[in-house]
């Protein structure tokens, strides 16, 4: 069966799945959710892994008097994003399936929700397939609105519509750049195809056509100052949607800078260069921003930010050894950045399940407010430490192969560099990364020990219990592709290696060769860790056994003479931050008051609350939307509710187009 038939039985199972949505019975629509999804699974992971193991799959889709025909094109850069996007949508979909349980009253919801789901696996999937331009907008758009009506699944809620129109609206952004990107590519080439960027030279219209695409690409991933949606969007959206969105839809961004940089032909160090410059930063100002948030959504929408950043650098890193001729450098850089994809992938979907887990059995995102839920939810506790230390880059879990090869990569450039700007860039990255790496695990640590250790801090409106199966299995899923990454990570890189090697034209023989010592350190750090691990558990399994039948007697903690303890005297995360904040005061920590002075010893009633702010989104976006607003406000009188004003339009548009055509301003 061709790439073109197998489209055509996606379009079909969409439509069934859209008619037997709307009306099977309300219990069933989540299994058949599931069932329409694997069924897109199944028929786009053929290609994909064909296109990953054998060549390119190609075919075309002809729609006669409207766009011509459009190339359908699942090579290994596509095939590498669809299959990562099929494992995060069935994962989400078992969880949502669960989590949704709790909304049975929103009847109306529920079943657009599921509508649009399907939709939105689908449209992703398109996104990867499609070559030709008009159609890859067509099913971004698609994408983004499918995403929108899963954003605003709780439409009654006031802040869940604004955080919905503030998504719409920076996406919608995102399209204009790209259309603009690709007008000016047909202008130049008289093609949409991406493949056209390659008959480019190097002059004014191909650094324009680049910035452009790359800035539409760039929103939807959410690199600073794009990144505005994301800290409103994941919070607002149900949980197992947030992790789809973090785990998935920001890679998308990535595939199109993938997909604009692998057709470059010329400027490459510069464009590495910008890239890497532009990474570093966004990755600093994404896990600097997480430190100081004490909503653990809206924290881990800024750590997605984070592992952005750190994308970018395998990026820049790549295009940098593209630009010197060093080819293992551009391995390295574009490898770990795919390999990081991945994993991001899978360790960002983890957390957002775990905090819907807590979401739905404590209603706060206020990790203030929280504590002591390892005893009640132990599972969901377990599972959140491992993505935590796996988005620490911790072993044996998979955020430290990607990591670490990127890693090798900086290194790699740093020796074989000449330049000072390059070496000094090169010598910031690093050193960036490595503070990067150092405040997540702070704001992790921060996060996990306020949730999950300690007393509750408040009185909660009913008594937690773990998680149901069924919002557990994804969670198990995801934590055995986590652990397949760490301790056989050669088999990953092979095929990240040759995903590289067919999109820049990288020998990848004698590469994975030279990669081969690399590769073996990792697994055996992956290894040892995970030995290491597994004894503790060993030693701690055979003492449970011991010592099981032994009476046992609680009694409280020795509390240095204190006998009557205060839960709000527990170290909380404003606490835990208060340092890191006055350190890094450029995130403009808002205070109602002064804080204590140390010689005041004995103060009086006194109130005092911190709260961060985003900088780039108080002192530049939003003086921009409302200079905007401002701006359009003037022209309000040409929306006037009047039919007759409207028709006037129309024929003067008409008149307008006319006159062009007799004056040959318009051909």
């Amino acid at each position: 069966m061709g790439t073109t038939h197998l489209m055509v039985w996606m379009a079909l199972v969409l439509i069934v799945g859209l008619v037997g949505l709307i009306i099977v019975r309300e219990r069933y629509r989540p299994l058949l959710a599931l069932l329409i999804v694997l069924a897109n699974t199944a028929l786009s992971a053929i290609p994909s892994i064909l296109a990953l193991t054998t060549g390119p799959q190609l075919g075309v889709f002809n729609i006669p008097h409207l766009v011509g025909d459009i190339n359908i094109k699942i090579d290994s850069l596509s095939a590498w994003f669809i299959l990562i996007i099929n494992f995060t949508s069935i994962t989400g979909v078992l969880y949502g399936s669960g989590y949704l349980k709790t909304y049975s009253h929103l009847k109306t919801n529920l079943e657009l929700h599921w509508v649009f789901y399907i939709l939105f696996h689908l449209s992703m999937v398109w996104v990867c397939m499609f070559d030709n331009g008009i159609a890859f907008l067509i099913a971004w758009e698609l994408m983004s609105l499918s995403s929108l009506m899963l954003v605003i699944f709780e439409f009654q809620n006031k802040q869940t519509l604004k955080a919905g129109i503030n998504y719409m609206v920076q996406m919608h952004l995102s399209v204009v750049l790209l259309t603009l990107g690709f007008i000016l590519l047909y202008i130049n080439t008289g093609s949409f195809n991406f493949e056209a960027i390659a008959q480019m030279s190097s002059n004014k219209n191909s650094i324009w056509i680049f910035v452009l695409l790359f800035c539409g690409f760039a929103i939807k991933a959410g690199f600073i100052p794009f990144h505005t949606w994301l800290p409103h969007a994941h919070p607002a959206a149900p949980s197992h949607v947030s992790g789809v969105m973090s785990g998935v839809i920001v890679k998308l961004g990535i595939y199109g800078i993938f997909r604009i940089i692998m057709y470059l032909r010329h400027d490459w160090l510069l464009f590495g260069e910008v890239i890497l410059l532009l990474s570093v930063l966004t990755a600093l100002y994404g896990i600097a921003n997480a430190a100081v948030k004490y909503d653990f959504k809206q924290m881990l929408a800024y750590c997605t930010i984070e592992n952005i950043g750190i994308i970018g650098i395998g990026l820049g890193i790549g295009l940098m050894g593209i630009g010197n001729g060093d080819k293992t450098m551009a391995v390295l850089g574009f490898s770990g950045a795919l390999l990081h994809t991945l994993n991001h992938s899978l360790f960002k979907s983890l957390l957002f399940f775990g905090a819907g887990s807590v979401y739905q059995q404590t209603h706060t995102r206020n990790i203030e407010r929280l504590g002591g839920l390892i005893k009640k939810m132990p599972v969901t506790a377990m599972m959140f430490l491992i993505g935590s230390m796996a988005i620490g880059g911790v072993p044996p879990f998979n955020g430290f192969v990607s990591e670490f090869i990127i890693y090798n990569g900086l290194f790699k450039g740093l020796l074989g560099f000449q330049g000072i700007s390059q070496t000094i860039l090169l010598v910031l990255t690093i050193t960036g990364l490595v503070i990067v790496g150092g405040m997540s695990l702070i704001t992790f640590t921060k996060t996990f020990g306020v949730i999950f250790l300690g007393n509750p801090r408040q009185e909660l409106p009913h008594e937690p219990k773990e998680a149901s199966f069924i919002m557990l299995l994804p969670q198990y899923l995801i934590v055995a592709a986590m652990l397949s990454v760490a301790l056989v990570p050669q088999f990953f890189f092979s095929y990240a290696n040759k995903v590289v090697s067919a999109a820049f034209a990288i020998e990848s023989a004698g590469s994975a060769v030279s990669f081969a010592p690399m590769v073996q350190s990792i697994a055996s750090v992956g290894k040892i860790s995970m030995v290491f691990i597994v004894l503790m558990i060993t030693i701690f399994g055979i003492r449970w056994l011991i010592v099981r039948k032994r009476h046992s007697v609680a009694y409280e903690t020795w509390g240095c003479g204190y006998a009557a303890p205060v839960k709000k005297a527990q170290y909380s995360g404003q606490s835990f931050t208060r340092s890191f904040g006055l350190l890094f005061s450029f995130l403009k920590g808002k205070r109602t008051s002064e804080r204590i002075q140390k010689e005041k010893l004995y103060p009086g009633q006194y109130s005092y609350s911190t709260h961060y702010i985003d900088i780039l989104e108080e002192y530049f976006v939003a003086p921009l939307a409302k200079r905007l607003t401002f701006t359009l406000n003037y022209f309000q009188f040409i929306q006037n509710g009047q039919i007759q004003s409207y028709v006037l339009y129309g024929l003067f548009f008409i008149i307008l187009v006319f006159l062009g055509t007799a004056f040959n301003l318009i051909y």
